[in-house]
């Protein structure tokens, strides 16, 4: 985005290649957020928006290289946005170091990067270390900084993906939502499934009392959630080393999942309680780590990355007697969606189209209201009729007169 302003605050901006084709409110809340809705279309009404010099609206696609003209915020609006704009603190060096040693992949659209356990990805209450906090430290020679498109659990360690554009945001947005993106996990149980794979489909909901943080199995009341486990290697009855693959995206799925199989995560105290830790010299810290992540990538090709263990995982694994190099198992065909999810997918398709409905009525009515000529004024009806209400014209057969 390019942008210019001339003595009287009026700004130009050159529409660049990352907002090909997107709608001119969403430019703006992509780039001007201190622009609400309300005052784009203010200024659309009153002539003051426009493309290439002519009048937009806020539901018009923006090209490439076309050139936005745009009216100064109110004095007012901008003050109440200076106020609440709060910067960002400068990272420390040991920071940035820190940050970049986190990348194990980087091109001109995505970052991939091995977070580490006990790093959140976002902020929250008590919380001031997490990723988003450093994403400063990774725009390398782009002056924005990337963006999280999904999340792992404070203390799941393991690959982490990173858009570097807006486009290359909502592409990734879009391969998660629709299930396309795969993401592998390797995880220490305890104990041995008595199965060596299977899938489980167990609906989960925010467990009644803890403030929406644990979830629990809801067969009623929960949202589809289905999850695919492979056992890699055994230790006796003691424990197992297994890999794990969400096809739905729910909060503590994994986790929910496999203490429900009875088979909690090694050190997962939320949901394994005291059974879910090893004696001798097993680490306490949680045994989930996101091993692989493969999504489309916007150029076409397909993004594969594997994230290296942690420490203390790769620990337990030679204590156990494992050999890390068996770990990753061939990716199988994606998993046909159960009925749970196919309710789920018609649900939000279904919402979808009716949103596409009602833009399209609404461009319809802004289009009747500009008239022939394409400015403003009051639709009329077919064959010359005045509008409805202002006194003249037919009425609809057998609707009695007022009065």
């Amino acid at each position: 985005m390019k942008g210019a302003a001339d003595p009287a605050g009026v700004r130009q901006f050159t529409v660049d290649a990352e907002d090909d084709g997107i709608r001119l409110d969403r430019w703006f809340k992509r780039h001007m957020p201190d622009a609400s809705f309300a005052i784009v279309s203010r200024w659309a009404r009153t002539g003051q928006l426009r493309v290439d010099g002519a009048r937009a609206t806020p539901g018009d696609r923006l090209a490439e290289g076309q050139v936005l003209r745009v009216p100064p915020l109110e004095p007012m609006t901008a003050a109440k946005a200076t106020r609440a704009a709060r910067p960002r603190p400068v990272l420390s060096a040991d920071q940035i170091a820190f940050a970049e040693s986190l990348v194990i992949h980087r091109d001109a659209q995505a970052l991939v990067i091995n977070k580490p356990p006990g790093l959140a990805t976002q902020g929250g209450t008590k919380t001031t270390e997490h990723v988003d906090g450093l994403l400063d430290a990774l725009m390398f020679e782009r002056n924005d900084r990337p963006r999280l498109v999904h999340r792992l659990d404070k203390d799941t360690s393991g690959a982490l993906l990173l858009a570097r554009t807006a486009r290359s945001a909502a592409h990734f947005a879009r391969a998660f939502a629709s299930r396309t993106a795969r993401k592998v996990y390797w995880a220490i149980v305890v104990g041995v499934p008595d199965r060596d794979e299977g899938i489980i489909d167990m609906p989960l909901a925010k467990q009644p009392g803890t403030g929406g943080e644990k979830m629990h199995v809801d067969d009623e009341n929960g949202m589809p959630a289905r999850s695919r486990y492979r056992v890699i290697e055994r230790a006796g009855n003691r424990a197992a080393w297994v890999e794990l693959q969400p096809f739905t995206g729910r909060t503590h799925q994994l986790r929910v999942h496999m203490a429900a199989l009875g088979h909690p995560i090694v050190g997962d105290g939320k949901y394994g309680g005291k059974d879910a830790f090893l004696t001798g010299a097993i680490s306490r810290k949680m045994h989930l780590h996101a091993r692989r992540i493969r999504i489309d990538h916007p150029d076409g090709s397909p993004l594969d990355v594997r994230a290296d263990l942690p420490a203390h995982f790769a620990e337990t694994l030679a204590s156990l007697g494992f050999e890390e190099s068996e770990g990753d198992l061939p990716l199988e065909a994606d998993v046909k969606p159960g009925a749970g999810e196919k309710k789920a997918a018609e649900k939000r398709a279904s919402a979808a189209h009716a949103k596409d409905m009602r833009k399209a009525r609404r461009g319809e009515r802004r289009g009747r209201g500009r008239g022939a000529s394409g400015g403003p004024g009051r639709p009329t009806r077919p064959g010359g009729d005045k509008p409805r209400g202002s006194g003249a014209g037919p009425r609809k057969p057998g609707r009695p007169k007022r009065g």
